[in-house]
Order: C-alpha cells, then structure tokens, then sequence
C-alpha cells in the first residue's frame, strides 16, 4: 500500500501512507525497514521523511531491538535523508532514548553541510533537552564550534531558561 501511495504524482498519497503506517506501526515486522528506506530515498521531502523517521522507523527499532543497527548504517549513508531518519528516529522515545547513539549520530555528522542534517541534528538534541538537558548541554559544551550554528542554535532554544 505504501509503495502504490508513493507511485502517485499528489503528495497527499505519501502523507497518507505516513499518517497509516504510524497508526498501524504494531503490524509489521523488522524486514518492513527495507520498505521504509525504499520510501525515504524516493521521492524525499522533508515532511513525509520526518513523519517516517520519527513515528515509523522509531515504532519499528523500538518493537524490534535488533534493527538498531540498520539505524547506525543509516546515520552513515550517502543518502542525506536516510541520515535524518537515523538521527531522527528517537524523537519519541524520551527517557528510553540511546543518548550514547543519539549524540554519536550528531557528532559524526556535525559537519554535515547539508542545512536538513544541521537542522535535525539540532532537533533531535532540542527534543532530548526535555529527558536530560545536562546531557544535551555537556554534548554542545563538547562539540564546541564542531557543531553548526544552527545546530547549536536549534539545541540549546530550551536551555537556556534551564
């Protein structure tokens, strides 16, 4: 169903496929990955990839452990939106969140010079400002100008008043 969704010209079949996948996220099983990869790689938006990362792949590598290592292939891919998706994918995850993974993904890809990785680089960092923001602030403290501005920028907006 996905796949016919993402054959369709009109965004709104990817956005569907999306907003079902998430709802139905309990159904498939760890192969559905290669699914999702194949989904993020074409055609990719920033939005439809971001739904799938955050509520697809997350849903899949937290009800299926051994996937988190297809997460580690990813936050190294030569395709920018799958290292999105791998830096993205613990959004939801709060106090379950990998922050040893979490911040390896962000460091190897501090340089990135693609604004949508410095742009989740910093969200997925903002987003784990909520479970440990002196994990968050000793990371930004580490990295020093490793990280982009806007990373930097887009991490600390909820430390500050911390």
């Amino acid at each position: 169903m996905a796949l016919a969704c993402w054959s369709r010209d009109e965004r709104e079949f990817q956005q569907f496929a999306c907003d079902y996948l998430a709802k139905h996220i309990q159904v498939p099983g760890p192969a559905f990955l290669d699914t999702v990869a194949e989904l993020i790689v074409t055609k990719s938006w920033w939005d439809t990839v971001d739904a799938l990362a955050a509520h697809v792949v997350g849903g899949l590598v937290r009800r299926h452990p051994e996937t988190v290592t297809r997460m580690d292939e990813w936050s190294r891919a030569d395709d920018m939106w799958l290292v999105r998706a791998a830096i993205l994918h613990q959004l939801t995850y709060g106090p379950a969140t990998d922050t040893g993974r979490l911040f390896g993904y962000c460091a190897a890809q501090a340089g990135h010079r693609d604004f949508f990785i410095r742009k989740a680089i910093g969200w997925a960092l903002r987003q784990h400002t909520r479970t440990d923001p002196e994990a968050v602030r000793a990371f930004l403290s580490a990295q020093g100008d490793r990280l982009s501005p806007l990373s930097r920028r887009e991490a600390g907006k909820h430390l500050v008043n911390r």
